[in-house]
């Protein structure tokens, strides 16, 4: 009987972190070189374990956007939640639709205009078909325990309701073997993932709520605390500079077509790169000032780096992630097999 590859990240502790459900990539590749459906694949899976489970399938040839901006290599095109053994046909299967590249599309989401500079010819995939999925409003896939949410960036065990962030970049990392980074989102990341950028059908909205330079959880001191205490799985920060250097460098403008998260903020303010303050909005620097970027900091200079160097630097430089240690993917996502 034929076999299909899976990485698998199971529930239960890494350090101090519980990870509340098990977590599960599976290589697109893998997928159409076994010549079966997505659904089959999760099928397949779920039938292995008892347990909760979030399961993403990863396409590395396709392209996404951050939750501030940035286009990335990679994204997770298929989605589904199982337990028991089995995923809900209803409510536990998402599908990511893709989004063509168009004029009209680079007007309405200027931060878009990486598409074509650094990946010119890659389909890019974001959030659902809001006309396909069930649940209104929010992009999530859920069966018994199991919740995937926020098209697989957030996963929760619905009985304990503990919760797990996953940026995309991090699940990028767990395809590539790379490393990452667990620890607690803290007050900085809570602030910086409500900085958004305007898109349709995207994985966190459905409409273009939200222009760059502004927030969406808009919420003043709040927002800090909002995911301050919910484990977080991200990628090495070098890997994070890297994307964001990419985009700055070919035209990216925090508040202006890119996001204003203190990420993004901190590298351009450190290679020299142009920052558009007076589109960032009123609500967007309250929620910035209550974790230390104030008008104070807006106006300090930074020291002046080039891109390598500050890479180099950047677990030192880039903040965010709140008692996080780095792993070896391969030190702690098992390689694992299942039967189509």
């Amino acid at each position: 009987m034929a076999k299909l590859k899976y990485k698998l990240l199971p529930e239960g502790m890494i350090g101090d972190i519980h990870i509340p459900i098990d977590i599960v990539y599976i290589n697109y590749r893998d997928v159409t070189a076994a010549n079966i459906m997505p659904k089959q694949a999760f099928e397949a899976i779920a039938k292995t374990s008892l347990n909760p489970m979030g399961i993403n399938i990863f396409d590395p040839d396709s392209v996404c956007t951050t939750s501030d901006g940035v286009m990335v290599d990679g994204t997770v095109r298929f989605m589904a939640a199982a337990d028991r053994g089995k995923f809900n046909k209803d409510f536990g299967f998402l599908e990511a639709m893709e989004m063509p590249y168009s004029d009209e599309l680079i007007k309405e989401e200027p931060h878009m205009f990486q598409w074509k500079k650094s990946f010119d010819g890659r389909k890019l995939f974001r959030g659902p078909d809001v006309s396909k999925k069930i649940i209104p409003v929010h992009n999530a896939c859920v069966t018994g325990r199991a919740c995937n949410q926020n098209c697989s960036t957030e996963m929760a065990n619905m009985v304990t309701m503990e919760e797990i962030m996953l940026p995309i970049l991090g699940q990028q990392e767990i395809i590539n073997n790379g490393n990452v980074l667990i620890g607690y989102t803290g007050q900085i990341v809570s602030v910086g993932v409500g900085m958004t950028v305007p898109e349709l059908s995207g994985r966190l909205f459905p409409t273009r709520q939200f222009k760059a330079g502004d927030t969406a959880h808009a919420c003043a001191k709040r927002a800090k605390n909002l995911k301050e205490t919910v484990p977080c799985l991200a990628c090495d920060k070098k890997t994070l500079a890297k994307n964001i250097i990419k985009c700055l460098v070919t035209g990216g403008i925090p508040g202006g077509n890119i996001a204003c998260s203190p990420a993004v903020l901190t590298i351009a303010k450190h290679i020299g790169a142009k920052i558009d303050y007076g589109n960032i909005t009123k609500a967007a620097y309250e929620e910035l000032a209550t974790i230390g970027f104030d008008e104070d900091w807006m106006k300090k200079d930074l020291e002046k780096m080039t891109p390598e160097e500050l890479i180099e630097r950047a677990d030192e430089l880039i903040p965010g992630l709140e008692g996080a240690k780095k792993y070896k993917v391969s030190d702690i996502v098992k390689e694992c097999e299942a039967e189509i």
